[in-house]
């Protein structure tokens, strides 16, 4: 198949290296030169928890570079999923299909200010924890799943036939009725560990360790929960603090994005993540001041980057 990674961070460059390796044609198109001209001279390299590999991409900062592709993968932070949107025009013929997978909320409705909701599948990314190691160099803790689903609901065809290329690529993935309930059950983990790692400096096993931390952390993560249960999101599980925890679990030694964002002093997604907790609480009558907090926090932090 023939695949762009529209965000070839350490997430994109993670699903790019390991669907290449699978002997897919893909193109990464990232505005990042420097990652981008590695890859073409090197390879892309990814290392961790699905082994050591360099395997060769086509990578570009023109998405018109690749040419119309089967399937388009959005991997860019939450704020830059409408520009990307707008940017892959050169890359959609009739049978194209877009797949975008981001942290926190609000990516859904993003794309589809520029595209029709009936192309376009939502996925969920859990448990790798992904970092870039340098230029054409990632770096993942795990693999745990990737789940996937039509932004409009219903399992499909073609729900089934992106499955099996994540299957078949080496991914653990699964398709899923309602995606927007997965997307929920990740994002009161991302505003768990996200914001409070950021503020506190730490990985997410440190921090669970620490009683006061963890008391922070988990509160943020509780007041995402209750503004879920007020949307009407049907959660699969009703004891959402063992649920987080156990998420942290798997990954301790892992960094959330956004405190990697602040170790290499750039604006992290925080509006998409803690910042959300707030808008959405308010809109169904409660409160999430503990996410007020570690919003203007974090905020605080980025005044200079």
């Amino acid at each position: 198949m023939k695949i762009a990674v529209v965000g070839a961070g350490a997430m994109g460059s993670v699903y790019a290296g390991l669907m290449a390796d699978a002997g897919n044609e893909v193109w990464a198109i990232d505005i990042w030169q420097e990652h981008v001209d590695a890859i073409n001279r090197n390879g892309l390299r990814v290392e961790g928890a699905s082994g050591d590999r360099t395997v060769k991409v086509n990578a570009t900062t023109c998405a018109a570079d690749a040419g119309i592709c089967e399937l388009v993968i959005i991997a860019t932070k939450a704020d830059g999923v409408g520009a990307a949107a707008q940017s892959v025009d050169p890359l959609l013929g009739g049978d194209s299909v877009i797949l975008t997978i981001q942290n926190g909320l609000g990516a859904a409705e993003r794309i589809s200010q520029y595209r029709s909701p009936d192309n376009i599948l939502l996925g969920v990314a859990g448990g790798f924890g992904a970092f870039m190691r340098g230029p054409g160099h990632a770096f993942h803790n795990g693999m745990q799943l990737i789940r996937v689903g039509e932004m409009t609901g219903g399992i499909t065809e073609r729900v089934k036939r992106v499955v099996k290329l994540w299957e078949e690529s080496g991914f653990k993935a699964q398709a899923y009725e309602d995606v927007h309930q997965l997307i929920w059950e990740k994002f009161i983990c991302n505003v768990t560990y996200s914001g409070p790692c950021t503020v506190m400096k730490t990985a997410v096993g440190e921090m669970m360790a620490n009683e006061a931390a963890w008391k922070v952390a988990i509160t943020c993560g509780l007041e995402a929960y209750e503004t879920g249960l007020a949307k009407g999101i049907n959660f699969s599980f009703g004891d959402a603090e063992r649920y987080i925890y156990e998420f942290g679990s798997k990954m301790p030694k892992a960094k959330p994005s956004m405190l990697q964002d602040h170790e290499a002093r750039r604006r992290s997604e925080v509006n998409a993540i803690n910042g959300m907790v707030p808008i959405v609480a308010a809109e169904v009558g409660l409160s999430a001041p503990a996410n007020e907090v570690i919003t203007g926090l974090v905020k605080w932090a980025e005044r200079g980057f």
